[in-house]
């Protein structure tokens, strides 16, 4: 978490409210538990304890709890992705280097986790499902874009983009003694190579 909040802070009822968490703090501490227990450890008593604060700091930033599952939608779907595709679109490196810089970031902050607990969630609540599906529309894009620039042709590109996106949100494990750098790698340049 970029905030520096410790998750194991214990909490009472008569802690007062923190003047220095913003929304965002929330979202992230939010996405935390979504990823390590999905939907079922998304209550506020437990956003609250992982925040080291009072539930009254909560509604300090959000109206009710129904207005924060909104939020955390949609802060998945684009305060997380927006900033990070548009700068790799923008960057000097090339289409397919953008491409892996991008897998890196992915595995770095642990973003397939969090995109399958989304996953699940969207099975049950609307907000969660449409967010899916902008986030991976937007990557779609982003993919088709990044391997069309590198010669693919547009049907060609959708293929492939369409086959990293479907690897990166796998939970099939390797072959016991593959490294899993050299098997991300290797997919990386069958997906992304001629």
């Amino acid at each position: 978490m970029e905030s520096g909040l410790s998750s194991t802070v214990s909490v009472e009822n008569d802690v007062a409210p923190r003047a220095d968490l913003a929304p965002r703090d929330w979202l992230e501490i939010g996405q935390a538990l979504l990823k390590s227990g999905g939907l079922r450890a998304l209550k506020l008593r437990s956003l609250a304890q992982a925040a080291g604060a009072s539930t009254g700091s909560f509604y300090h930033h959000f109206k009710d709890f129904d207005g924060y599952h909104a939020a955390l939608a949609s802060y998945f779907a684009e305060a997380q992705i927006d900033p990070l595709l548009a700068s790799l679109t923008a960057s000097d490196l090339a289409p397919v280097e953008r491409i892996r810089a991008f897998a890196e970031h992915v595995r770095d902050h642990d973003m397939s986790q969090l995109a399958l607990a989304m996953r699940a969630w969207a099975k049950s609540d609307a907000r969660a499902a449409a967010a899916i599906r902008e986030h991976d529309d937007k990557v779609m894009a982003f993919l088709v874009a990044q391997l069309t620039a590198h010669g693919f042709d547009s049907v060609e590109a959708g293929i492939r983009g369409y086959a990293l996106l479907a690897v990166g949100l796998s939970e099939v494990h390797p072959v016991e003694g593959l490294d899993r750098g050299v098997l991300r790698n290797g997919l990386l340049t069958l997906l992304c190579e001629r």
